[in-house]
């Protein structure tokens, strides 16, 4: 397998353990693994489009489900059905087509493309990266530099050991001193209380509310601060280049409808969490509506419109990819991303 088909692979299932991590659904997802939520508000005659989710529904997807539930997609005549991924990926469905819309991320549209996958990222969720390090307090971790001596618990990526290394340099440690470990989907609360590992990746918006929900005292270091390269978009809602070039009024009714669930979710947290919960409720309540309103104000946070994506993120991060050499050359940062479908002040 080539260096670039072996890093697709690898993004693909960081993309998936983060959700996996997020949702803490395991045994739902192998026993529902194309679970399809029901249709829209409306009747026959509205356009039927699929919407493909990273894994399990999680509150990054709540402006999604607003607009279900609200009936904002209904509004703009379209009859939309979330889907979960099963055994293809969110990116090869929408690839494909078989799936119009999904949720993907910055990282996974930079690996894409750079094999020629025609996907498109047109819509950032959260404006800034929100996950970064976490670990209990007693590991008394404060800083990148303290992960010298320290167990890192991971899902065994190059990417991701690229960047916990680079953090540790850039903080004056030694990042030969990490001993980085592979514990895939072993959840970070339980491997941390039992010593398996001192540090690892989390969501501050999931993982840490659930961990402090259990009681649990962490301390977190947000990746965005550590360095500019990392606070990429994370996640990011994707289409396909035929979807713009053929169809580009579906996309713009898509996203109309869809930004209007996000404002929604931004303006009124606890009755979006109650739309999210509506169609999941599988879901732990507490973590959602708490996770809600942290998401909040993070969704569109300084940006001058929810969904906005800008040049130099996706350069800063496309250009640390391939001087890494996990890709093998440059990609066409303007046609990774688009913000032609979103409503705001784009002057």
């Amino acid at each position: 397998m080539n260096n670039v088909k072996k890093n697709i692979l690898v993004l693909i299932c960081m993309s998936i353990v983060f959700c996996l991590t997020a949702s803490g659904c395991i045994q739902k997802f192998v026993t529902s693994p194309r679970q399809t939520f029901p249709s829209s508000k409306g009747g026959s005659d509205l356009e039927k489009v699929t919407f493909v989710l990273d894994w399990t529904p999680n509150t990054n997807h709540t402006g999604i489900y607003v607009a279900k539930v609200k009936g904002f997609f209904a509004e703009e005549g379209l009859d939309v059905s979330i889907i979960q991924p099963g055994e293809s990926s969110a990116d090869q469905l929408v690839a494909t087509n078989t799936a119009q819309f999904g949720i993907s991320y910055q990282e996974g549209v930079t690996f894409a493309r750079s094999s020629d996958i025609p996907l498109v990222s047109i819509a950032a969720v959260i404006q800034h990266n929100t996950s970064g390090f976490g670990s209990l307090k007693s590991k008394g971790i404060t800083s990148a530099k303290d992960f010298e001596g320290k167990k890192y618990g991971g899902w065994g990526s190059e990417v991701e050991a690229a960047m916990v290394k680079q953090v540790v340099k850039e903080a004056g440690g030694d990042a030969d001193k990490v001993e980085i470990l592979t514990t895939g989907t072993l959840d970070f609360l339980t491997a941390s209380e039992t010593n398996q590992i001192d540090f690892a990746w989390i969501f501050e918006g999931w993982d840490y509310i659930n961990a402090t929900n259990k009681g649990a005292e962490i301390n977190y270091i947000s990746l965005k601060d550590l360095s500019d390269i990392f606070d990429y978009y994370t996640p990011v809602i994707v289409t396909n280049e035929e979807n713009i070039a053929k169809n580009p009024k579906l996309v713009e009714k898509f996203m109309r409808a869809t930004q209007k669930g996000y404002k929604f979710s931004i303006e009124k947290p606890d009755e979006a969490a109650e739309c999210l919960l509506q169609l999941a409720p599988e879901l732990d309540r507490d973590l959602v509506i708490k996770s809600q309103q942290y998401l909040a104000s993070k969704y569109q946070d300084d940006a001058p419109y929810w969904g906005m994506q800008k040049e130099d993120v996706w350069e800063r991060y496309m250009n640390w990819l391939f001087e890494n050499n996990f890709i093998e050359s440059p990609i066409e940062i303007e046609k990774a991303f688009t913000n032609e479908f979103l409503q705001g002040d784009k002057s």
